[in-house]
């Protein structure tokens, strides 16, 4: 639900655009909304409240009466149900010839009289935020993970380590190894931090899920060393490391990749190090506005674009009746985010 300033402030913005030029369903998209309640919202000229607060409901037919609710409270509170969950009372009753209410009934009830509480050690269920990390140049977030690569033996892999720049997503570091483990990972960090000549004063993150090598103690000392700042994953969430998880999508669905797997650890070696040479100096990003991750590492994406723009720009003073919406921008984002906040949330927390 939405309030009333706030509905009034999205639709100033989405009126706005409109007026610059935006069509109304792309305007509503940015936000998170669709057009179709913006124009409810406005149906009668001016934004209106959300009227779902003081609409008029009447009682169910089947709804329990006062005196049905208070005997279900009466038989939650005695003694030999004191320390039980609705669902072992509702059975209790039932054999001794009385029915009282369904379970999801009784939870209700005792939720309306803040009576239903969590007991127990185990911890109550918690809804937790994921990592938020933006970077705004490159080596300021790296994102890594470890995959499987299929040998010819059934049953033996070899393991990829891979560490993608959140900013440019260039490889900044890789290597196929025939174990999975912490020592790899520090080694394979320090060796990353020298090769993109890092500083050890520059703040550095570095996200990653909670496998056993990616919380490793080993690991964590060495960040530490190189004054590193480790970022993981919720447990069981995947997406909260979506760059790397797309990296690895990207390898294993290239039409060269080895579909019966790979002879041996050098073979996979020499295959990797091929792919990510094309990757970070050839391949067009869709992410990055079709310029390859290394122009974008390296601070000359814009000179790429600017003549693309150039070119674009003439084709329509050529045919101007040919585009019915502008060109496309060719322009990268100056900060990517890894989880972002929401539209809605950004403009409340501001």
């Amino acid at each position: 639900m939405i309030a009333l300033p706030q509905r009034q402030e999205l639709v100033a913005d989405i009126e706005q655009a409109c007026q610059n030029g935006a069509p109304l369903g792309l305007a509503c998209a940015e936000l998170g909304l669709s057009a179709r309640t913006v124009e409810r919202w406005r149906r009668t000229g001016e934004v209106r409240a959300d009227a779902r607060p003081a609409a008029a409901r009447p009682a169910p037919a089947h709804k329990l009466s006062e005196q049905e609710r208070q005997r279900v409270l009466d038989v939650c509170h005695e003694a030999r149900f004191a320390d039980l969950p609705p669902a072992q009372i509702v059975p209790r009753p039932a054999d001794e010839g009385t029915y009282l209410a369904s379970e999801s009934s009784f939870y209700r009830i005792l939720r309306a009289a803040q009576e239903q509480q969590h007991r127990g050690r185990a911890k109550a269920p918690q809804i937790t935020e994921p990592q938020r990390h933006v970077a705004h140049g490159p080596n300021e977030v790296w994102s890594w993970d470890v995959t499987y690569l299929p040998s010819q033996v059934r049953g033996m892999f070899f393991y990829l380590y891979a560490v993608i720049d959140l900013f440019s997503r260039k490889l900044v570091a890789w290597e196929v190894h025939a174990r999975e483990g912490g020592d790899e990972a520090a080694a394979l960090m320090e060796r990353a931090c020298w090769r993109e000549h890092r500083p050890h004063n520059k703040p550095l993150v570095l996200h990653a899920d909670n496998g056993a090598a990616q919380k490793a103690h080993t690991l964590k000392s060495k960040l530490e060393t190189l004054g590193i700042t480790p970022s993981h994953s919720r447990p069981g969430v995947s997406d909260d490391n979506a760059h790397i998880e797309a990296w690895f999508r990207t390898c294993k669905y290239t039409p060269g990749y080895p579909p019966n797997g790979f002879e041996d650890i050098e073979r996979a070696r020499q295959w990797v190090l091929k792919f990510v040479t094309w990757y970070n100096g050839e391949h067009l990003h869709s992410g990055l506005s079709f310029v390859t991750p290394e122009q974008r590492h390296s601070g000359v994406a814009d000179v790429v674009l600017r003549p693309r723009r150039e070119v674009y720009a003439q084709a329509r003073e050529r045919h101007p009746l040919r585009w019915k919406r502008p060109p496309r921008a060719w322009q990268v984002a100056d900060e990517v985010w890894l989880n972002p906040p929401s539209k809605l949330d950004q403009r409340r927390a501001a």
